[in-house]
């Protein structure tokens, strides 16, 4: 089925670069499954949510999960997953396509900026790493910094229908001095746990066509495990920006729809 080879596709990008998967689940579906964008947010936030279990389960075995940084983001961003939900159903069709093209251009501005790093120079930034222990060295400055981009996620997730993990991924690179094998986990950690929340909103108002979801996510899962097996052998360069290449094309898409 046409379902099962576009979710295997988003979860090999989630795997793959620990964001980037939900951001690419609605324009698919909107183009290949032809969807409208309220239909193809809470799809997308299931494919990319039960991808991103699987994923985490695989770091907390692996023990590069930060679960206390992953669980207050989460429970930040469940709070606002049903508000963004809630936005979403009330807003223009059209003002949240632009919205979410928008998004998906900055988006791709960072995945070309910025490429992926594993430096461990040490940098003043807010969560730090005790050297003894492998885990935060938390404050208040840490606390406040992984809340923000807890929230800002959630709310993206329930709005767009994405995981937030373009949003997690740059606020740990940035905020933290985790490498980046950690920093990917931990997002799909937070992803997983946030979406619980939007979809369950989503299925409790009929808001999911299951008919596609269930193949759909089927494939994200597979996806998931196969960029696992395959993630430490590829450049990670070259991979985040061919996703920021196919990220600025779908947005480019999506306003032309808008516009004509």
């Amino acid at each position: 089925m046409v379902e099962i080879g576009l979710g295997l596709l988003v979860g090999l990008v989630l795997a793959l670069t620990g964001a980037g998967g939900g951001i690419l689940t609605v324009p698919l579906l909107i183009f290949v499954v032809g969807l409208e964008l309220h239909q193809a947010a809470p799809i997308g936030l299931m494919a990319v949510g039960f991808a991103a279990w699987v994923g985490a389960v695989i770091g907390l075995r692996d023990g590069i999960v930060r679960y206390k940084a992953a669980a207050l983001m989460a429970c930040c961003g469940v709070l606002l997953a049903p508000v963004g939900l809630w936005v979403a159903a009330r807003v223009a069709h059209d003002v949240l396509a632009v919205v979410f093209a928008l998004v998906m251009f900055w988006v791709a501005f960072r995945a070309f900026r910025r490429p992926p790093s594993d430096d461990t120079t040490p940098r003043a930034v807010p969560c730090r790493l005790n050297p003894q222990t492998g885990r935060f060295h938390w404050t208040s400055r840490c606390a406040a910094t992984v809340a923000a981009s807890g929230t800002l996620a959630g709310f993206l997730s329930g709005l767009l229908g994405v995981g937030g993990g373009f949003v997690l991924v740059p606020a740990l690179s940035r905020f933290s001095d985790l490498p980046m094998r950690s920093i990917a986990a931990t997002s799909l950690a937070v992803i997983g746990l946030v979406s619980v929340s939007g979809v369950l909103s989503a299925a409790l108002t009929g808001g999911i066509q299951w008919a596609v979801a269930l193949p759909f996510s089927a494939g994200a899962v597979l996806g998931m495990f196969a960029g696992r097996t395959v993630s430490s052998r590829l450049d990670g360069r070259l991979l985040q920006r061919g996703f920021g290449l196919v990220a600025a094309v779908a947005a480019s898409a999506l306003l032309l729809q808008v516009a004509f």
